[in-house]
């Protein structure tokens, strides 16, 4: 019927007729029936379905718009050329956009680039946002699900000095033979004291001191003595590793850059390649002579680059390469798979020790992030080996420079860029997928849908497919590139994960109690300075003249007399006289040290108050000190006492009645400055204004100011406002 309708009979002319259903075809004109013309039109029926076949597939292609294989009549599919079906499969990939807009290294615009990505503004819909600072929480927050920052709130729990020190003093006192990587330090002016005993039972030890916060050598300087520090000062005491490795007889650390994909499940990554930053004078021993030579002690390269010494050589100068310090090593014997495994579990320990804190800030700030890793991080580790090839962190950078000064800083640091941006699978999440999914998990919460997608008939279960995390971790084990991954390592750190959750908080309260004790052992150490210093005065005044001498003993004499007649003494030899000068003189330098303690006691010393405990549940309230609450009231009553006096009440008044934005009970509460106004407007207060002289004569200004700010009531003063003149 259907070919019929679409008029295919018409097609083979009026003298033949086609039926569709196999039978043998009648002819019009021949009518002679023979075999031959019965195999002959046999033939030509066969060729004449075919075509009509593929005219009815070419029809119905062109009416909906199908594959041929989607229609029931085909018995073969269509044959489709090979270049319509690589149209079909590609699919376009979103362009990948990264935000540098507090990024200050070219070398890394370099690199992005490279990958394709585009730079936009944080206005813009980013995927990668790369920040030479730490991520504030407020900036973790508003990320969207494809979005990936540089940084992990949180990791400046290792990356500043202090908190570093902490930190490991915190791990070392749980797990002491474990923890045994850094050397000996103190936070001031919370531990002064305990370093201040330390360096008195250790006199030839050296001290380095550094900022807590500070970076590239800056305020960093060696001492022999802790009394030179002030106890006020924030700031970072370390014992001096006087016995370092020495190449070619200077001083060395390692810059070792590590990567961190996640922190939950935690993937560390080391690259093999670094830098060697030498010191550009000869290494002596620490003395009087030689500790504020920082070319020598010193190894950072934004205060070497200043010295006349510094040699720009990739293999022999200042700075080189971790493999070029390997091949030195090798030659001189040194087991380098023993002494780089040391210094990777160096390096795992101590992110170890701020796991912690990493993984729950991490959850706190990403709890949408299920398609990529929220965050990655680039740390460079600063390591020490000493004489006996034990490695020890110096410090851990959270944005290592990525400046490209010479040859040697291009190579190592825009191959470890590459590789990073590699292992990162930048193309593996879709942004317009993913905003997506948002849209519509908005619509269905907003519509209530899908409540019960279990109980919905047909749902036949699937194979589980890969998650994303396993996808990346696949990913991330066929592209190392240069690096090498260093955890996870089988059970190897397991145990020290295991750490109690308590300590964090212990370490705080510590914390606290030692800021406490260093507080009261500075106000004691100020008091006796000052007692001191006092003490010191009377030494310094001028000697006491003869004159003076012999006047005070005239006035001793005569209240002596006074009160009672005596004999004069007989006259005793030279000797006697000199004692009892000397006994005078003792007496005298103890009444006047009496009397400078008394005038001591009697200044305004700074009393201790007891503090109140510390409320370590935030559900009780604070103690209440006495003290502090009546310095309180005193502030409220001054405050009520200029409010009142300058009439703001009564301005705010007026404005607001003209204003009509007044409330009936505002009106009864607030009347009497209404009242006040009609009163100072009414008859007798404008003739009474008349009457006074006018304004030109000297002195009478002041008296009109005061007079319009004198307002009475019944004869009775209600309020004066103070004048300045």
């Amino acid at each position: 019927m259907r070919t019929q309708d679409l008029g295919f009979d018409q097609t083979y002319g009026e003298d033949q007729c086609v039926v569709l259903n196999h039978k043998p075809v009648h002819s019009n004109a021949n009518k002679h029936k023979n075999e031959e013309s019965k195999l002959v039109m046999e033939q030509h029926v066969k060729e004449d379905m075919n075509e009509m076949a593929m005219l009815m597939r070419n029809y119905d292609n062109k009416l909906y718009g199908e594959d041929d294989t989607s229609q029931p009549t085909s018995c073969t599919a269509p044959v489709i050329p090979p270049e319509t079906t690589k149209k079909k499969k590609r699919r376009k990939r979103s362009q990948i956009t990264v935000c540098l807009t507090n990024c200050r290294y070219e070398s890394i615009r370099k690199v992005a680039s490279a990958f394709g990505m585009r730079e936009v503004s944080e206005d813009e819909t980013w995927n990668f946002y790369w920040t030479d600072m730490s991520v504030s929480v407020e900036r973790a927050k508003e990320m969207k699900r494809f979005q990936r920052i540089n940084h992990f709130p949180g990791m400046l729990e290792i990356c500043r000095k202090d908190l570093l020190a902490r930190n490991l003093n915190r791990m070392q006192k749980i797990y002491p033979k474990e923890y045994n990587f850094f050397p000996k330090t103190w936070c001031l002016p919370a531990d002064f004291g305990d370093a201040l005993n330390y360096s008195k039972t250790h006199k030839n030890k050296t001290f380095i001191i550094k900022p807590e916060c500070g970076s590239q050598g800056r305020g960093i300087y060696l001492t022999k003595s802790l009394k030179d520090v002030k106890p006020t000062d924030k700031l970072i005491a370390q014992v001096y590793l006087s016995k370092p490795y020495l190449v070619d007889g200077y001083k060395f650390d390692i810059r070792v850059y590590t990567l961190i994909t996640s922190c939950d499940p935690l993937r560390i990554f080391v690259y093999n390649e670094g830098l060697v930053r030498f010191a550009t004078s000869r290494y002596a021993d620490p003395n009087a002579n030689n500790t504020t030579n920082v070319f020598m002690h010193l190894t950072n390269y934004a205060l070497n680059k200043h010295s006349r010494t510094y040699v720009y050589d990739s293999e022999a100068g200042s700075k080189r390469k971790i493999s070029t310090l390997n091949k030195i090593l090798l030659s001189q014997g040194v087991d380098l798979s023993r002494l780089w495994y040391s210094i990777d579990q160096v390096i795992v320990k101590t992110i170890i020790a701020a796991w912690p804190i990493l993984k729950h800030s991490y959850h706190a700030c990403f709890p949408s992030h299920d398609t990529v890793h929220a965050c990655f991080e680039i740390l460079g580790f600063d390591i020490l080996l000493d004489q006996k090839l034990h490695p020890y962190i110096l410090e851990v950078n959270h944005s290592p420079s990525f400046h490209t000064d010479t040859q040697l800083d291009r190579e190592v640091k825009e191959s470890l860029l590459t590789d990073t941006f590699t292992m990162l699978n930048i193309w593996q999440c879709d942004k317009k997928r993913v905003l997506e999914e948002d849209r519509r998990r908005i619509r269905d919460r907003l519509l209530q849908t899908n409540k019960f997608p279990d109980c919905c008939p047909g749902t036949e279960e699937k194979e589980p497919e890969k998650t994303p995390w396993q996808t990346q971790i696949q990913w991330e084990e066929t592209h190392l590139g240069n690096f090498r991954r260093v955890y996870p390592e089988g059970e190897r750190y397991a145990a020290l994960f295991q750490q109690p959750s308590g300590s964090l908080y212990t370490g705080t309260a510590a914390s606290r109690a030692r800021g406490d004790c260093a507080r009261q052992q500075r106000e004691q150490f100020e008091q006796t300075k000052a007692k001191s210093e006092a003490l010191k005065k009377p030494s310094q005044m001028k000697p006491i003249k003869e004159s003076d001498k012999k006047s005070d003993e005239s006035m001793c004499g005569t209240v002596g007399e006074s009160i009672a007649e005596k004999p004069k003494p007989k006259p005793r030899p030279d000797k006697d006289l000199k004692r009892e000068k000397e006994r005078k003189d003792e007496d005298k330098e103890k009444a006047r040290q009496e009397k400078d303690k008394m005038s001591i006691q009697s200044q305004p010393v700074v009393e201790k108050e007891i503090k109140p405990p510390y409320v370590l549940c935030s559900f009780e309230p604070d103690p209440i000190i006495e003290k502090e609450e009546r310095e309180r009231i005193n502030l409220l009553a001054q405050r009520d006492f200029l409010i009142r006096s300058y009439g703001m009440l009564e301005q705010i008044y007026l404005a607001m009645k003209k204003m009509g934005t007044l409330r009936p009970e505002d009106e009864r509460k607030y009347g009497v400055y209404g009242r006040l106004t009609a009163i100072s407007n009414s008859p007798k207060i404008a003739a009474k204004k008349a009457k006074t002289p006018t304004v030109d004569e000297p002195g009478n200004e002041v008296n009109k100011v005061n007079k319009l700010f004198h307002v009475e009531c019944r004869n009775a003063v209600f309020m004066r406002r103070p004048f300045c003149r």
